[in-house]
């Protein structure tokens, strides 16, 4: 039985793009053994949150499985490593423990915006000659039929998705791209109603982005696509992550996964929960930078596949604490 005895929580910004921040929670038991989450791209309160409740939350407190915590205040980190921790005590590795059933991952790339297109087409060039056979672009309204156009020319039998962050207000702009033969049109509006209309006019599989299971069970119901990204810091917690993977199964719909890179850890959640057997697409669960991880070995993708880490209980990962203290603008320890 997990029993935390003190809880160590770090604020990191990470050295990369526009130095993104990451929160990482430490648990450790009684007999010594911790357990790692991450959260990336905190919300603003989660710092505050996490000293006023965590430690009520968790310290002292018996539990056999992770799902009898429900939500922990203070995002999703906590949670992670109440599994972190509960996996590696009974020493199983996370995908197993979430139900996962494959040893590697299709990965897919995102590549943003470019300043042309030759350049554009450039990127995608380096990420075929690496092994991978999907990418994802990012589009919004000036910035996708002509890259589409492109990529498509140059490479007529690569598995193309778009990504358009909910940017788009009009089903033109959109149904245009559906004679390029598109792997999916991910997020492309900010409403449910505006995405089932469009997935009413394309061939494309709609892919949406929900933050909960009743969020979900609504897309379903207004058959606002065919697909879902499965985002696991927007459901709070795995055992949501879990369900709402069954309810997209149940539904007939495939699903994505991706989450933000972080320092590694975000990124070792996402591959675990990308086992899950209804994880049919290619999910996007390529590698943090390596001066920005914290984990042995490196989440990464080879030849655009990524192996799920099952050698090791937990996330199968080892953490270099002396990089994370390194790493780490401040902290707080509660006993």
């Amino acid at each position: 039985m997990p029993r935390v005895r003190e809880i160590e929580v770090f604020r990191l910004v990470l050295p990369y793009g526009r130095r993104p921040e990451s929160i990482l929670v430490k648990l450790t038991d009684y007999g010594g053994m911790a357990g790692w989450g991450e959260v990336v791209h905190p919300a603003p309160k989660t710092w505050a949150t996490l000293e006023e409740t965590i430690g009520r939350a968790l310290l002292g407190v018996d539990w056999e499985h992770p799902y009898e915590l429900g939500g922990i205040p203070g995002g999703s980190a906590a949670d992670m490593a109440c599994w972190d921790l509960w996996t590696r005590l009974i020493g199983v590795p996370l995908a197993h423990a979430l139900g996962g059933t494959r040893t590697s991952l299709m990965a897919t790339v995102r590549l943003s915006a470019d300043r042309s297109l030759e350049s554009m087409v450039a990127r995608v060039n380096r990420h075929v000659g690496a092994g991978y056979g999907h990418v994802t672009l990012d589009v919004h309204p000036g910035w996708d039929v002509e890259p589409v156009r492109a990529v498509r020319s140059a490479y007529p039998a690569l598995a193309i998705a778009v990504d358009g962050r909910g940017a788009y207000t009009e089903l033109a702009q959109l149904e245009a791209l559906d004679s390029y033969g598109l792997a999916g049109i991910e997020r492309p509006f900010a409403d449910l109603i505006t995405s089932a209309e469009l997935q009413d006019r394309i061939s494309a599989p709609v892919t949406v982005e929900v933050g909960s299971v009743p969020e979900l069970d609504e897309a379903v119901t207004l058959h606002a696509g065919r697909a879902l990204l499965l985002r696991p810091s927007l459901f709070g917690t795995l055992g949501a992550v879990r369900q709402g993977h069954d309810h997209a199964v149940a539904a007939g719909w495939d699903i994505t996964c991706a989450d933000g890179r972080g320092a590694g850890l975000a990124r070792a959640a996402t591959v675990a929960v990308a086992s899950l057997p209804g994880c049919t697409l290619p999910s996007d669960v390529t590698e943090p930078p390596r001066n920005a991880q914290i984990v042995s070995p490196p989440v990464g993708a080879s030849g655009g596949v990524v192996a799920v880490p099952l050698t090791q209980p937990g996330l199968g990962h080892t953490i270099d604490e002396d990089r994370v203290r390194r790493m780490s603008l401040e902290s707080f320890l509660l006993r």
